[in-house]
């Protein structure tokens, strides 16, 4: 079993999804039941399906000295950090640690991949890229986290995850453990994935791809619907940041059952989960809200459903959001994260949008419509391809396990 770990204080966060930019927009659209999700109005063919598209991302302008990193995931990333007084937060982290001392650590699944698709289908009569698309920069993985490391001074450790659906999930652990080991004083973290070619055709491929709204945990659902964001947060010591919620547990596990179905018990997530409880001294009893992985997908709802089933008593409420945002593959760890955070801080238990017929397999703690109760403990499940599975455990500054 993991030793209990030393809570982290989340100092400050921000998200952007297709429920709008920043928190505010993000609690709004939760507290009132709105879904992002519109058809589909990007791919370069048709496909029909719903989207999680971010408004205005293609209209951000990035500052001159950042000019060679322009694309859209790093336009999406400017945005993001152009939320919340997160800049402002960083600034002083930054004069107080020094700009070695805090760690960059971003979660992606495609980076700037979008970028790469363009150049590729603009080849000038050479076969080569054209002259405004020959920036090697932005055609590498390492593109989101090189840029955000310009664009916030940073000088730390910087980490590009990539590990599916998990990325920005498996970032806040990889901070605790630079955090405890006294690599660094801080930790930046989050992620971001834009919506491309790539990823709306290739789970389409997959037949993963629904030709409507998902429909997360309801008994008609037929897939997912894919989203963009952005989300940040920064970590640090708890004894600097006293009124701020914690960061009380994280659970990894990677049990490569399949490249694209989940394990069929859920060994991979339930052992993510216990590591989580573990970390945090937390009792199942003890969790008020889980923000679930919850794809609309058939495999995956059906084996988190029988996970919170069996772990959970009733009174631990349960939901997915990604009936509002979309699946936004890396950044659902950091979205999500918010959002759990979010239910903390105005004690509210986010509705499971799109699950109008409950699949019978759901038990007592879905929560199918908001409910506003105090919630002092929130799980995060976030749940990639290859078995690749992560959860984080949330507190409310002051709860003691």
């Amino acid at each position: 079993m993991p030793m209990l770990m030393t809570p982290l204080a989340v100092a400050a966060y921000t998200a952007t999804s297709a429920l709008g930019h920043g928190l505010a927009a993000q609690l709004d659209a939760l507290q009132g039941g709105r879904c992002g999700l519109r058809p589909n109005d990007f791919s370069t063919a048709p496909l029909p399906c719903w989207i999680g598209r971010v408004d205005d991302v293609e209209h951000v302008v990035l500052p001159a000295a950042l000019a060679a990193w322009d694309c859209r995931n790093n336009q999406l990333a400017w945005l993001g950090l152009n939320q919340d007084g997160f800049l402002d937060h960083v600034r002083a982290a930054r004069t107080r640690y020094g700009s070695t001392r805090i760690a960059l650590l971003l979660g992606t699944s495609t980076a700037s991949i979008g970028a790469t698709e363009e150049a590729y289908r603009r080849l000038d009569a050479d076969g080569g890229f054209a002259d405004d698309m020959l920036r090697p920069a932005i055609h590498t993985p390492h593109s989101l986290v090189a840029f955000v490391a310009a664009a916030l001074k940073l000088d730390g450790p910087c980490l590009t995850v990539s590990t599916a659906c998990s990325s920005s999930a498996k970032v806040f652990a990889n901070a605790e453990r630079m955090i405890r080991l006294g690599l660094v004083d801080a930790a930046v973290v989050g992620g971001v994935d834009t919506l491309c070619d790539s990823v709306l055709f290739g789970f389409n491929a997959l037949e993963l791809v629904s030709s409507d709204r998902c429909r997360p945990f309801d008994s008609r659902r037929d897939g997912i619907s894919i989203g963009e964001a952005a989300g940040f947060a920064l970590l640090e010591r708890a004894d600097l940041a006293p009124n701020a919620p914690r960061l009380l547990g994280y659970g990894e596990a990677s049990d490569a059952h399949h490249m694209s179905t989940p394990h069929p018990q859920g060994l991979g997530a339930e052992l993510a989960l216990s590591d989580a409880l573990a970390r945090a001294g937390l009792e199942a009893t003890q969790v008020d809200y889980i923000n679930l992985h919850g794809t609309a997908s058939q495999k995956n709802d059906e084996v988190e459903a029988a996970l919170v089933n069996r772990r959970f008593p009733s009174s631990t409420r349960a939901s997915s959001t990604k009936g509002h945002t979309g699946h936004t593959l890396g950044a659902a760890g950091i979205v999500e994260a918010a959002v759990a955070l979010l239910a903390i801080e105005h004690d509210l238990i986010p509705g499971n949008l799109g699950g109008e017929s409950p699949d019978p397999a759901c038990g007592a703690s879905f929560a199918w419509r908001n409910e506003q109760q105090r919630v002092d403990v929130a799980l995060s499940n976030s749940f990639g391809f290859g078995g690749n599975n992560a959860c984080l455990a949330f507190a409310r500054a002051g709860f003691a396990a």
